[in-house]
């Protein structure tokens, strides 16, 4: 009999592809995780990794078991869901990983809703970039997460994972008040190809996507100024610093100073927004109402 416990932590190595990185994130030691992986090949009768000096992967016959270990393990979450429903599992807490603008865009309204029509549901929030959240459901630290579309990102086929698309934003131009496109009514990126740039730091999702946009303008954006908060942003730009590319949700609300926001002509930047959760938990009595909340309070958000 195969121990589900060790089909998580098989799935955890396959993730993170080191066997140190998988401990950090089940709260394991190396040690132990090594030792729940060779009673895993006792019980199969198989060699599933194969270590090498970078790292570890999987022979066939682990690739063979992982996909398994997506159904069982979204089966699990399903039966702990109807097992709840039944029980009338209708309150509890969610934890949910959010991204700061998605926490102020929808999560906070959805807590409100859910105050509102789900007393007995609790939220508790983390604050996660976009490419942080989606890792912590998957290692159980978070229930849910609302996260954006990145390079590498989980796809919507992934059998680890169920979505659900929120909404999408463009993203618009912030420029020096001083700058010789300030007074045109739309910017084409190409037209900033000579000029400085302030972004996101790198492993940021919006950082991809501005590196994306300016790829298909036919440039490549020289990023002089970093950060990930785009208050600062906006500062540095108003500074006459350089220029950037700001999310709109981000920018409503916030002081502009010495900036002017133009949008952009051609083919934008977007950010696509979508929640995720463990597959099967969808279905659980306090998550499923999370889910009608958090697109209840998206709706009408998105942008182009």
């Amino acid at each position: 009999m195969i121990d589900p416990r060790r089909l998580r932590i098989l799935r955890a190595v396959a993730d993170h592809r080191t066997v140190t990185a998988a401990a950090s994130a089940l709260y394991l030691t190396p040690s132990a995780v090594s030792q729940q992986l060779s009673a895993l090949e006792q019980e199969t009768g198989h060699v599933l990794l194969i270590r090498g000096g970078r790292g570890v992967r999987l022979t066939a016959a682990g690739e063979i078991l992982l996909g398994h270990t997506h159904s069982v393990l979204a089966q699990l979450e399903l039966a702990e869901a109807e097992l709840a429903a039944y029980a009338g599992g209708t309150a509890g807490e969610v934890t949910v990983a959010a991204f700061a603008t998605g926490i102020a865009e929808v999560v906070a309204p959805a807590a409100g809703l859910l105050a509102a029509g789900h007393p007995d549901i609790r939220l508790r929030v983390r604050d996660a970039e976009g490419d942080e959240s989606l890792p912590l459901v998957l290692g159980g630290e978070a229930d849910l997460a609302v996260a954006v579309e990145y390079r590498g990102a989980p796809g919507e086929d992934d059998p680890r994972l169920s979505r659900v698309p929120l909404y999408a934003e463009t993203f618009d131009a912030v420029l020096p008040a001083g700058h010789p496109l300030a007074a045109a009514g739309r910017v084409a990126l190409a037209e900033l190809a000579e000029s400085d740039w302030i972004g996101p730091y790198p492993g940021n999702p919006c950082h991809d996507m501005v590196l994306l946009a300016c790829e298909l303008a036919g440039f490549q954006p020289r990023l002089v100024h970093s950060s990930d908060d785009f208050r600062a942003v906006v500062a540095l730009a108003g500074a006459g610093a350089g220029v950037a590319l700001v999310p709109r949700s981000a920018l409503r609300g916030m002081e502009l100073g010495d900036t002017v926001v133009r949008p952009v002509s051609g083919p934008a930047a977007t950010r696509r927004v979508f929640a995720a959760v463990r597959r099967g938990a969808e279905r659980h009595p306090l998550i499923s109402p999370v889910l009608e909340a958090l697109a209840k309070a998206a709706a009408g958000l998105s942008t182009g």
